[in-house]
């Protein structure tokens, strides 16, 4: 029997980082996402096939299904495509024993709507389809493999912008957050020709001292004036305030300082810092901006938000 799943991909406005300790922050699901389709195979295994955006062959692998009895429980996530690929397919095991019990076999398909180096979220996207395939719950997956916030688990089924807070006493709150800028037509992301590893990122954040509870309601606070500003200049006014505190709390540059001094605009750095794609503030000659500077992904807002 044939399935298909699709989950959209995710960027975080604000809250990069503090949501770990509780701060509520605005996450986007873009209009790009992954597929998983599945179809009955009469052998015994698994055998997977990832397309690119193009469509092209980018991984392929065969698992003999015998192979997911084996527990991962105490083993650290591995780092190798197959290995990760296999340590997801026996946690959802784990969580759902009925999960691939059957005697049959499945080719499984999945394609990917954006390249792999945008961060958009190809592995969250994965566990969420995986998840939904399974029939089990996206966060216990998220959290006995790769671990983080989950706020790209959020996105994934989200049919609009989000508040996400961590509650370390409950479920992740998801709630729906009415931002819908009249000046949408002035936002756009830019790709700054480099992807971040979000674990290593999260790994130097833990590590910092600060005032952790007074910076998660500053950060919260500025999530929630995000979606209630109006004019374009108040909200170019919260984004320089985030990346202030961020920068305090990183010991880092913020991105417009580092690498765009002379940018008449906004600029913000959305998830890990250093890579990924920022939020930029202009018209179209700011956009024309980034592409001589040798950053040709332009995406207006309204063709990258859901």
């Amino acid at each position: 029997m044939e399935k298909e799943f699709y989950s959209h991909g995710k960027l975080l406005l604000s809250g990069e980082y503090l949501v770990l300790d509780g701060a509520r922050a605005l996450a986007l699901p873009c209009r790009f996402g992954q597929w998983l389709r599945t179809e009955t195979l009469t052998e015994p295994v698994i055998h997977w096939v990832s397309l690119d955006h193009e469509k092209k062959v980018w991984f392929e692998t065969t698992i003999p299904k015998a192979s997911l009895e084996k527990s991962v429980s105490g083993q650290p996530f591995p780092r190798e495509i197959s290995q990760r690929l296999i340590y997801f397919l026996r946690q959802a095991r784990r969580l759902n024993p009925q999960f691939l019990s059957d005697p049959n076999g499945v080719r499984v398909t999945t394609l990917l709507e954006f390249p792999r180096k945008w961060g958009l979220g190809s592995s969250s996207t994965l566990i969420s389809n995986l998840a939904r395939w399974a029939e089990i719950n996206p966060y216990d997956l998220l959290a006995g493999s790769m671990g983080g916030s989950g706020y790209d688990l959020a996105c994934a089924t989200a049919s609009s912008p989000v508040f996400y807070r961590l509650d370390p006493k409950s479920p992740p709150m998801v709630e729906p957050a009415a931002f819908d800028p009249p000046f949408s037509e002035q936002l756009f992301f830019v790709f700054l020709n480099d992807k971040q590893d979000s674990g290593e990122a999260i790994r130097r954040y833990r590590k910092k001292k600060f005032d952790r509870s007074k910076m998660v309601l500053e950060i919260s606070g500025i999530s929630e004036a995000l979606v209630k500003a109006t004019e374009l200049n108040d909200f170019e006014t919260l984004l320089a305030r985030h990346e202030e505190l961020l920068s305090e709390v990183l010991d880092l540059p913020p991105v417009k300082q580092s690498r765009f001094a002379d940018f008449p605009g906004s600029i913000k750095s959305l998830g890990a810092w250093g890579g990924d794609f920022v939020l930029a503030t202009g018209r179209e000659e700011a956009q024309q901006y980034f592409i001589k500077k040798g950053y040709p992904t332009v995406i207006p807002y309204a063709q990258m938000i859901l």
